[in-house]
């Protein structure tokens, strides 16, 4: 059952993305989907502002993050606003749904299927309403004929027939039928459990992690691929030992254990390769979640047009997570430095935080290099991925383009089995 699955996963809930014109009912829709009053309901069209997100228990489906846009029909300059907001949506989510009333499908319908479409994202189609207009055979016929729907994803909906049963903690069968459909478009892949490092590891093996205490380390805790690895590897069996890579050459001459997998973050790799005896496996934590979370061979194979580089040539460097930069931030300043230093090119760089768009066409770039992707979902970075291979854009990863750079990339990659 995908519920079952969804609970052991790992950092991968599904986000749902609710699209519609000003006053379609949205909002109405949420707030039955959810069993609560999640959105505002008014009367007055562009009542939602912003995209909000809400994370629900939905059913078979298990948690999921909802996210009610606003009306792509908005207008004026704060309306526009928020259609920018409202189409940034498109690279978050797993899922789509179009609410429409009144029979009403035109080029604002038409904009959001495109813009699925072309991330290979699903949608539904619900027909809100229907108590004051119920859907027409044409309509319905256009969207099975043209946007090759099935009968069974283009659903009526009225808000008021859709009555919770507080005392039976029970919803009537309609709306049962309403997370089914949702729990069968959403893909099938978000159900997975991915292990991080399960597939390179034995029960008992010793795993050793490299975290750097610097700068950029968070102050009190430990970052979230760090933590995240650390619980992969008890999950499997692991004996995980953790610690800084200047206490690293200590162990090695004092300890005993022998680690069947040494993982460091990426920018002590040149430190940790010299280190660590050639006989044992080394990776960074970026470099797993290159493939926990993306394209693994596509990045792979990016990685090596480093050495194509020209003079002048754009480099466009997307991080995940939106912080306050520091002096020696990775994505502005070690990853410039290294790269340069390594292909000896005068380069132009700009770094582009969370869903925003770069500044220019993809084409105009040379190379893309995507952080380890720890806050974001899979779709989401896959998403981010194909606007750049459509353009044939090559793509690598931080932990990738450092270990290139340093001349540790077969090492780095070592570990594991790609094409």
């Amino acid at each position: 059952m995908k519920m079952n699955k969804m609970k052991k996963m790992n950092n991968q809930i599904p986000h749902i993305g609710i699209f519609g014109k000003r006053n379609v009912g949205k909002s109405s829709f949420i707030n039955v989907l959810c069993e609560q009053s999640v959105s505002i309901v008014s009367e007055q069209a562009g009542t939602t502002t912003d995209p909000v997100k809400k994370r629900i228990e939905l059913g078979e489906c298990g948690p999921v993050v909802l996210i009610d846009t606003a009306g792509i029909d908005d207008n004026g300059d704060v309306g526009e606003m928020r259609v920018a907001a409202s189409r940034k949506v498109f690279s978050m989510i797993d899922m789509g749904i179009i609410v429409l009333s009144n029979n009403s499908f035109d080029d604002y319908e038409r904009e959001i299927i495109s813009s699925l479409d072309e991330l290979n994202t699903p949608y539904i189609i619900i027909h809100n309403k229907t108590d004051i207009s119920k859907m027409n055979q044409d309509l319905r016929k256009e969207l099975i004929n043209k946007y090759r729907l099935d009968e069974s994803e283009i659903v009526e909906f009225n808000s008021l027939s859709f009555v919770y049963d507080s005392e039976n903690d029970s919803t009537n069968n309609s709306n049962r039928e309403l997370i089914n459909l949702i729990s069968k478009t959403l893909p099938e892949s978000i159900f997975n459990n991915p292990t991080i490092i399960g597939d390179l590891v034995n029960y008992g093996d010793v795993v050793l992690l490299v975290t750097p205490v610097d700068k950029e380390a968070p102050k009190g805790r430990m970052i979230l691929p760090q933590v995240q690895v650390i619980r992969d590897a008890i999950d499997n069996g692991c004996i995980v030992i953790t610690l800084r890579e200047t206490e690293l050459e200590y162990y090695f001459n004092n300890c005993k254990l022998t680690p069947k997998l040494v993982i460091t973050d990426s920018q002590a790799f040149a430190m940790v390769d010299a280190i660590v005896p050639k006989d044992i496996p080394l990776t960074s934590f970026s470099i797993l979640f290159a493939r926990l979370k993306g394209d693994f061979n596509s990045f792979v194979k990016g990685t090596y047009a480093i050495s194509n580089l020209k003079d002048n040539d754009r480099i466009l460097i997307m991080e995940s997570c939106s912080h306050h930069t520091i002096g020696d931030d990775i994505a502005r300043v070690k990853l410039p430095k290294w790269i340069n230093e390594f292909t000896e090119k005068k380069l132009e760089y700009e770094v582009v935080t969370a869903f925003d768009q770069p500044s220019t066409k993809y084409k105009s770039y040379a190379l893309m290099i995507q952080c380890g992707g720890c806050m974001f979902t899979r779709k989401q970075i896959i998403n981010r991925m194909q606007p750049a291979l459509k353009n044939h854009i090559p793509i690598t990863n931080y932990g990738m383009a450092i270990a290139y750079t340093k001349g540790i990339f077969q090492r780095s990659l070592s570990p594991f089995k790609f094409i």
